[in-house]
């Protein structure tokens, strides 16, 4: 089991070659990210691999990802999108997480086969407290146990709760739902993949991909953000907010997808697959957590 872990210990300090647009270290996490396996692609594919690296490497750019509280804890699930956040961060990009107190209590349909499980306000409440405690943790450890890294970057942990809580449902279909087109919204695959199951797609997950959309536009126009991360599941819904900022600012803005996390048998570890290991020392000890990673098939240590 040794001779694995310490391989690819040792394979992750190795950096490739910077690309020939990335000009300055503000690049560097895309480079060393796609070549670790820490992302896996960029949306959209035929501008992003030569405009995304001339964006990074101009300056300070804000990167955002998004995390839905549907529990009161981050789960290794969450990992990959948090650690990206981290090498932007590191490297003096502002970074934005933002907490669906809102999005929440519609339920984003990405990768599920059923509904997912109504949630009291109370819940909500409840979950948004300990995400944003979570990654809020998980910042300040990564300061204090030497982040390093370029100067300047900011750390914001926001919850999109705050700008849909004065706007009324008929205002926000009338001014933002009418930039999105069914035909569109209905060949996502999320969208799919539910209407051929038994039980179908409510109105309220439908509708999920107009909210994460305007989150979006929301922190481009608010925070100048201009690149969200995302799992692979999430593509869809990345789509729908490039296509609307490009039709209501016309300005392009980009994704980078990273891989989802799978057990061997390839089933997505998360809390909704019931296999969860989650970030928080009082669901999952430090020890549980080692000793989950530890007792992996030796095939799987590298990637």
């Amino acid at each position: 089991m040794a001779a694995p872990i310490i391989h690819a210990l040792r394979s992750l300090r190795r950096f490739s070659r910077p690309h020939s647009r990335c000009l300055s270290g503000l690049c560097d996490p895309l480079v060393s990210g796609t070549r670790r396996g820490l992302f896996k692609d960029v949306f959209p594919a035929e501008t992003a691999r030569v405009q995304l690296p001339e964006l990074l490497s101009s300056g300070p750019q804000t990167v955002y990802c998004g995390f839905d509280p549907t529990a009161d804890s981050l789960h290794v699930g969450n990992l990959l999108a948090v650690l990206g956040l981290l090498h932007f961060h590191r490297a003096g990009h502002h970074v934005i997480a933002v907490v669906g107190g809102a999005t929440a209590q519609i339920g984003d349909p990405s990768g599920r086969q059923q509904e997912r499980a109504a949630l009291s306000p109370e819940r909500v409440a409840e979950n948004v407290r300990g995400i944003r405690e979570s990654l809020q943790r998980i910042f300040s450890h990564h300061e204090a146990l030497g982040g390093g890294g370029q100067p300047g970057g900011r750390v914001t942990v926001l919850d999109n709760a705050a700008w849909y809580r004065h706007r009324s449902a008929v205002e926000f279909l009338g001014s933002v739902g009418r930039h999105f087109r069914m035909s569109t919204m209905l060949s996502r695959h999320s969208v799919q993949s539910r209407l051929a199951a038994p039980e179908g797609m409510s109105l309220a997950e439908f509708t999920y991909q107009v909210f994460q959309a305007y989150d979006f536009y929301y922190l481009h126009q608010k925070h100048g953000c201009k690149i969200q991360l995302g799992g692979t599941d999430q593509l869809g819904n990345l789509m729908s907010g490039h296509e609307f900022i490009q039709r209501t600012a016309g300005e392009d803005v980009f994704g980078i997808l990273l891989p989802l996390i799978t057990s061997s048998s390839g089933d997505k570890l998360g809390k909704s697959a019931g296999n969860a290991v989650w970030l928080n020392r009082d669901r999952t000890s430090p020890f549980e957590f080692y000793q989950y990673f530890v007792r992996q098939r030796d095939s799987d240590v590298e990637r």
